[in-house]
C-alpha cells in the first residue's frame, strides 16, 4: 500500500464487516469469509474492493423474503461499497432456518 492508498487490508475489511453487521442485526451466528484471492485479476476488483461471503443468522429476518434480508445486510454495509467491498454474497437465515439446515446437513 502506498501513502495515498486509503484502503484497509483485507482482514481489516472482514473485521469491519463483522462489526457493522453485529451492531445492525444482532446475529446469533456470523461468518465473514474473504474470497478476494479467488478473484485475483478480476477487472472489477481493480478498484481495490474485495470479494466476501457472509453467512448471517438473525431473528430480525423472521417473516422477510430473501431480497429484504439481503437489503438489510447491504444497508448495514453501505459505507464499505464500492471502495472496500466489490462483491458480496449473502446467506441470511433465521435461527430456526439455520438449525434446520444444519440438521439436514448432518442427516445426509
Amino acid at each position: 500500500m502506498n501513502a495515498h492508498d486509503t484502503r484497509a487490508p483485507a482482514h481489516g475489511t472482514a473485521h469491519e464487516i463483522d462489526a457493522l453487521l453485529r451492531a445492525a442485526l444482532a446475529p446469533s451466528h456470523l461468518d465473514v469469509r474473504d474470497d478476494s484471492a479467488l478473484h485475483a485479476g478480476h477487472p472489477g476488483a481493480a478498484s481495490g474492493g474485495g470479494h466476501y461471503h457472509v453467512t448471517i443468522v438473525s431473528d430480525r429476518f423472521a417473516g422477510l423474503a430473501r431480497v429484504a434480508r439481503h437489503r438489510m445486510v447491504y444497508d448495514a454495509l453501505r459505507s464499505l461499497f464500492p471502495t472496500r467491498i466489490h462483491a458480496l454474497a449473502v446467506s441470511a437465515f433465521t435461527g430456526q432456518e439455520y438449525a434446520s439446515s444444519l440438521s439436514q446437513t448432518f442427516q445426509n
